[in-house]
């Protein structure tokens, strides 16, 4: 009996959403979701416009606070498996402010297909959002953004491999490999020698945040050019860029052969100064570029083949 013969995945690029996030407050869209209600619907509409991966984060439906708790994902996760097969990817970031323990509870419980994996410490600052807002509409958003200057994200070595222990080994989890800096792919690399994570490892690499690599094309060419002497053949990589430089990075990254990674967790806009509406908005646009240059929006199986994850059918939700 022969083989099925492998689809052709070459001229492929997958598109990761990221819903929601916990960078950006209520006050700056009405367009964010933060209820589960919200994060669900437009988790579906962004793999019915073309996302393969949905990256999640939770929020307390009452105030759209970061939440880490697994009752808040468990309200949506089953809603988005049942609408789309689209892969579900839990952050295990949550936000600055929350211990490991906290940030692992919700992806524990659910042992998604894949999870985000920040490769390093830094400064995290959102501060300088503050100044742009005169009124808020709960008593947690400035203050959250203010105090950020005092913020480090923690994410050490010892870290890394408890997360890899508990999701990787445990739940059979691959990895958004997070990298907002050079000295996180050398990090990953450091990782990889000792024999945590297992190749092709697939990379976020991300622009723009204060406290990690600027967005300049020039950078985006030095991360890549630092992958390849890293990781060779044996990694994929996706690009995500802060704010208004979302669509031009992504543009380059298809060029160059990368995927992406949209949605209003990274920018609120669509257009200079014009809210996004949805994240299916965003990713509707850069499926079109993505197609103008001549290459395809990748399928949730597509990408489960390109990342050799476990398949829907072995997550808890």
């Amino acid at each position: 009996m022969t083989e099925p013969a492998k689809r052709n995945l070459s001229n492929k690029v997958i598109i990761s959403c990221a819903v929601t996030g916990s960078i950006h407050t209520p006050t700056m869209s009405d367009y964010l979701p933060v209820t589960p209600d919200q994060i669900a619907t437009s988790a579906i509409g962004a793999a019915e416009a073309g996302a393969a991966i949905l990256h999640l984060h939770a929020r307390d439906p009452q105030n759209g606070r970061p939440s880490a708790d697994p009752k808040v994902f468990m309200q949506f996760l089953p809603r988005i498996k049942a609408a789309t097969n689209a892969v579900v990817n839990i952050t295990t970031g949550g936000s600055v402010n929350m211990t490991i323990e906290e940030r692992l509870a919700a992806p524990l419980v659910a042992s998604p297909e894949m999870c985000s994996l920040n490769m390093g410490s830094m400064n995290f600052a959102l501060y300088p959002m503050a100044a742009r807002y005169k009124t808020w509409k709960h008593d947690w958003e400035e203050p959250y953004l203010l105090n950020s200057d005092a913020n480090i994200f923690r994410n050490t070595f010892r870290d890394i491999e408890h997360i890899y222990r508990q999701l990787g080994e445990g739940h059979g989890v691959k990895f958004e490999h997070e990298c907002y800096d050079v000295g996180h792919l050398y990090n990953l690399a450091h990782c990889l020698d000792r024999g945590l994570f297992k190749p092709p490892v697939f990379l976020q690499i991300i622009f723009g945040i204060l406290g990690g690599i600027g967005a300049d094309i020039d950078n985006l060419m030095f991360m890549k050019k630092t992958a390849d002497k890293l990781f060779g053949n044996q990694y994929r990589w996706s690009v995500l860029a802060a704010g208004r430089s979302q669509m031009p990075f992504c543009a380059h990254a298809a060029m160059m052969g990368g995927n992406v990674r949209v949605g209003l967790e990274d920018s609120l806009f669509i257009g200079r100064g014009k809210l996004s509406i949805s994240n299916a908005e965003q990713v509707s646009k850069v499926r079109s570029i993505i197609e103008e240059l001549g290459y395809e929006a990748a399928s949730p199986d597509d990408a489960r083949e390109m990342l050799g994850l476990k398949g829907y059918k072995n997550v808890k939700f």
